[in-house]
C-alpha cells in the first residue's frame, strides 16, 4: 500500500550529463612498499583536473577496491561534488574490467579517460577536443607527445600518407626532454630510454589548420564513446595484462592514433614530482645481473607471491 504521492513525480527537470566524461580508474591497495605515496599521487592527479580541466565535464572514479584511506578521500570528493560518479568495487576486476564498465556507463559523448597517476595542465582537453573534431576517423588522442612502435599507428600513417588534405612531415620533432620525461616515470634506464629515441622518428601532421604528432597511448586519452563501444568486452587476464590491446585494436580497424604537440600531460608514476624519487640509475654490473631473465623471473615470481600472501 502507498501512502502519498512520490515528491519526485512534481519534478520537471532533470540535469542533462555534461557532453564529455573524464574516467579515472584507482587502485592503491595498501599505503606501503611500492604504494607508499600513491595517496598523494592520486589527490595531486585530481586535484590538477579540478584546477586545469578548461571545458565543462563529469568526473567519473571508477575505485579497484583501494584501501579505507584512498576511499575515504575519494567518498567525501564525492560528497563536495568534486566527483559525479563514484563506483566503489569490493575486488579488484582488473583495468580491462573496469574499462568495460566505463566504456559503457560514462553518459558523456567523448570518454577522457585516465590512470590515476597522470597529473593535468592547461588546455588539456580543449586541445584534445579539437583534434578528434578536426580529423577524420580519429581513434584516440592522447595530450602529450609520444614515440610508439609503428606497429601501433600503421593505419593513420597510410591514411596520412593517401589523404590530400595532409601536410606530413618525418623527424625530429619531440625534444629529448619531454621523452626522457615520460620514459623515466616508466623506471626505464637512461640507456634504454636514449636507445629507444634514437631509434624512432616523429611524424607531424597537418589538417585543417591542426597540428598533431602520430602517437597516443593507453594510460591518457580522448575518444568518442561510440568509437571505444566497437572493442567490447576487453577480457583480460591479469589485473594490468593485455592493457595495449586497446592500441592494436584501434590501429587494426583503421582509426587514427594522435597525440598533442606539446607535453599537456604528465605521467608521474609512484611518487610526486620533487618527493625524492630519482632518474633510474645507469645499468651498473650488479643491475645487469638481476635484471637476467634466469634471476629476474623467480624474484618476481616472489615479490609477486608475498605480495598475495599479505594483501589479497
Amino acid at each position: 500500500m502507498r501512502v502519498g504521492q512520490n515528491p519526485a513525480k512534481s519534478v520537471d527537470h532533470v540535469p542533462k550529463p555534461a557532453r564529455v566524461t573524464v574516467a579515472v580508474i584507482v587502485y592503491i591497495p595498501f599505503l606501503s612498499g611500492y604504494y607508499a605515496h600513491s595517496l598523494e599521487v592520486l589527490q595531486a592527479c585530481l586535484g590538477s583536473l579540478w584546477e586545469s580541466t578548461d571545458l565543462p565535464c563529469d568526473l567519473m572514479v571508477f575505485d579497484n577496491a583501494s584501501c579505507p584511506e584512498v576511499r575515504t578521500f575519494l567518498s567525501q570528493a564525492h560528497e563536495q561534488k568534486r566527483i559525479q560518479y563514484l563506483v566503489l568495487s569490493d575486488k579488484n576486476i582488473g583495468k580491462g574490467g573496469a574499462w568495460n564498465f566505463i566504456f559503457q556507463a560514462a553518459p558523456g559523448e567523448f570518454i577522457a579517460y585516465a590512470d590515476s597517476d597522470i597529473r593535468f595542465f592547461p588546455g588539456w582537453l580543449k586541445s584534445s577536443l579539437e583534434i578528434l573534431e578536426a580529423y577524420p576517423n580519429a581513434g584516440m588522442v592522447t595530450a602529450r607527445p609520444m614515440r610508439t612502435p609503428e606497429s601501433f599507428y600503421s593505419s593513420t600513417l597510410a591514411w596520412a600518407q593517401s589523404e590530400p588534405g595532409v601536410t606530413i612531415e618525418s623527424g625530429a620533432f619531440i625534444p629529448w626532454e619531454v621523452y626522457r620525461q615520460h620514459v623515466a616515470s616508466l623506471g626505464t634506464s637512461e640507456e634504454q630510454a636514449r636507445q629507444w629515441y634514437e631509434s624512432r622518428q616523429d611524424w607531424r601532421l597537418t589538417y585543417q589548420g591542426v597540428r598533431v604528432l602520430i602517437g597516443a597511448a593507453h594510460f591518457q586519452f580522448t575518444a568518442r564513446k561510440a568509437t571505444l563501444a566497437n572493442f567490447l568486452p576487453f577480457e583480460m587476464e591479469r589485473p594490468m595484462g593485455q592493457v595495449r590491446s586497446l592500441d592494436e585494436q584501434i590501429n587494426q580497424a583503421g582509426y587514427l592514433r594522435l597525440t598533442t604537440c606539446e607535453p599537456l600531460v604528465i605521467h608521474m608514476g609512484n611518487q610526486l614530482p620533487g618527493s625524492g624519487a630519482v632518474s633510474p640509475a645507469p645499468l651498473t654490473p650488479r643491475k645487469r645481473l638481476v635484471d637476467a631473465a634466469p634471476i629476474r623471473r623467480p624474484l618476481l615470481w616472489l615479490y609477486d607471491a608475498i605480495f598475495r600472501l599479505y594483501h589479497q
